[in-house]
């Protein structure tokens, strides 16, 4: 016995026509009162059999030679069911129904005409005595009857049995077409998964991304031959700047890849806002969608935006001029590739963010070198310059003013003090071994002592110690070197009589640095915008330096009225993410 995970329809059609079959012989023999024990001992016979025919059909089971042994129990039973009821003068005729039905669901014309020719023949046998004394009008009707029957059972059957295997088969193709289709997304999604992993190149990930949203969108059963939709439009837009600008498109015409969007109205706007995918059924008319002429032929779009965290890089987008296109299994699909294109995404910008960093660090080891060499040209080289003509001045005076030459050795002795003690104060702020030993307050006391002894610069110092506490080495040394440019800006270019430095809490989790001078202020906007043509890299060295510790710079002068520099420094990951989102 096999169990079949799907049921036989024939198995069904021939218990559902036995009942029937059942129900007019009963009909039948209570018609004609001839309902007894014998009558009534077949027909439960039948019943029972047909009972078991049900168990085994809700069970999905088949015997060996299934549909042969059910139709040679069905025809025997009939067989006796006629035999005790007398032949063809009675009530029987009704019988050879039930076998024939069986033959016609199981083998269709063949098995109905089969079954019937035999029946007749059982028929004739049975009423073998009838005939030969007397050919009643009764048993010509039950022969004719039983033809009718078999002819009818057989055509119905044939016809019958046709269309139920056209739609097993319509069926199983469609599933069959389902199954292919559902693999070949899975295969697509995996080499979207390979290919977006495999690279770190931005135009390659966008351009992998759409090409595999296409395949995910129009699967067919051969890969090698794909039938993309050509109706479909897409396009991936990036953030630079304030603009959305098109990184990688399908079906956008030229003019197209030239327009961009900044996200501050419609659909745009609610997905960058919400966080979550969207979908539109009116695109074309969108305020900032509907600028762009391949989206105007289309009715449904699904848009999706590429967000990681608080770090927004964009969006992806899917339109088509079918307004039901996008299905809930096509949102889906696209929801995954948005997912991964969204690492994908994120990786190529962090590899970006590696190489641009690469690039800063060897521009900014060349701008400290050639500080360096300014400020030893400046500073010692032009004192040790100074000394060596004093020193040859004095030699000369010996012979003839040995007062004079003795006063004059004294400022060559105090030049020297001075260069030692700005050569010291260059070789501090290189490396200022007092914060590694003793913290950043200590550093920036020594800082403050050294520029009062060396340049006689006011710097007045106010630490939080509590802000200290739990920060980091690391950072504390990022925040000494701010500092420290910061104060030598104001010392070298503002003329500062005062600088103060504070550094205090702001709020939860987020410390506030304060550099203010009361120097002669300057021109932010100016100066920033002129900044490319300048030899100094002060306010760049600034900025670099916030984004180390991840803070935020704000630079607050204005000619005449001093400086204030402001770096708002998170010192959680959670006080990273609110700093920088209250940005936005």
């Amino acid at each position: 016995m096999r169990k079949f995970e799907t049921p036989y329809v024939a198995d069904w059609l021939a218990v559902s026509l036995r009942w029937v079959t059942l129900v007019g012989l009963l009909v039948s023999l209570g018609l004609r009162d001839l309902i007894n024990a014998v009558s009534l001992t077949i027909v439960l016979l039948m019943a029972l059999w047909n009972i078991a025919m049900s168990v085994l059909v809700g069970m999905n089971l088949r015997v060996r030679f299934h549909r042969h042994i059910v139709l040679a129990v069905d025809f025997a039973l009939a067989a006796l069911f006629f035999y005790l009821q007398g032949g063809l003068g009675n009530a029987s005729v009704w019988t050879g129904l039930y076998p024939i039905l069986t033959g016609a669901v199981y083998f269709e014309l063949l098995g109905s005409l089969v079954v019937g020719i035999l029946f007749i023949a059982w028929q004739l046998f049975v009423s073998r005595a009838s005939l030969v004394n007397n050919w009643t009008f009764s048993i010509s009707n039950g022969l004719t009857l039983t033809v009718l029957f078999t002819l009818v059972c057989g055509a119905g059957g044939q016809m019958l049995m046709r269309r139920l295997r056209f739609q097993r088969r319509t069926r199983l193709d469609a599933e069959e077409r389902r199954s292919n289709m559902e693999s070949e997304r899975l295969r697509a999604i995996y080499e979207l998964t390979s290919t977006l992993t495999a690279t770190l190149s931005y135009k390659r990930v966008l351009d992998s991304a759409l090409d595999l949203g296409y395949s995910a969108l129009n699967p067919t059963a051969d890969p090698d031959e794909p039938e993309l939709d050509e109706r479909l439009v897409s396009a991936v837009y990036l953030f630079r700047g304030n603009e959305l600008r098109v990184g990688s498109a399908r079906r956008y015409t030229n003019a197209d890849m030239r327009v961009s969007l900044h996200g501050n109205e419609g659909i745009l706007k609610k997905i960058f806002d919400d966080g979550e995918p969207l979908l539109s059924t009116d695109v074309g008319y969108d305020p900032e969608l509907g600028r762009t002429i391949a989206l105007r032929s289309c009715t449904a779009a699904y848009c999706f935006p590429l967000r990681s965290g608080f770090n927004m890089y964009g969006m992806m987008l899917f339109a088509h001029p079918d307004q039901n296109y996008f299905t809930m299994e096509r949102r889906g699909l696209l929801d995954i590739i948005g997912r991964q294109a969204v690492i994908a995404v994120q990786n190529a910008r962090l590899y970006q963010d590696l190489v641009e960093e690469k690039e800063r660090m060897v521009e900014v080891q060349e701008e400290t070198r050639k500080k360096l060499a300014r400020d030893l040209h400046d500073g010692p080289t032009q004192s040790v310059a100074a000394m060596a003509m004093r020193i040859n001045i004095a030699r000369r005076m010996m012979t003839k003013n040995v007062d004079e030459a003795t006063d004059e050795l004294k400022k060559i002795e105090e030049l020297a003090h001075r260069t030692t003690k700005e050569i010291r104060h260059m070789l501090f702020t290189l490396r200022p071994l007092i914060l590694e030993s003793q913290g950043l307050t200590a550093a920036l006391e020594a800082m403050a002592e050294k520029m009062r002894e060396t340049f006689q610069q006011n710097v007045v110092i106010n630490v939080d110690e509590k802000m200290l506490e739990n920060m980091e080495m690391g950072k504390q040394g990022v925040i000494f070197y701010i500092i420290e440019e910061a104060t030598n800006n104001a010392r070298k270019h503002a003329n500062a009589v005062h600088i103060w430095v504070r550094l205090r809490p702001f709020e939860t989790g987020i410390a506030l640095l304060e550099i203010e001078d009361d120097g002669l202020g300057f021109d932010v906007d100016a100066v920033n915008r002129s900044y490319d043509k300048r030899g100094s890299l002060g306010m760049v060295n600034l900025r670099e330096r916030t984004e180390l510790v991840s803070g935020l710079l704000n630079i607050d002068s204005a000619p005449g009225k001093g400086a204030r520099i402001q770096v708002y420094i998170p010192l959680t990951e959670e006080a990273t993410d609110r700093l920088h989102h209250a940005k936005r």
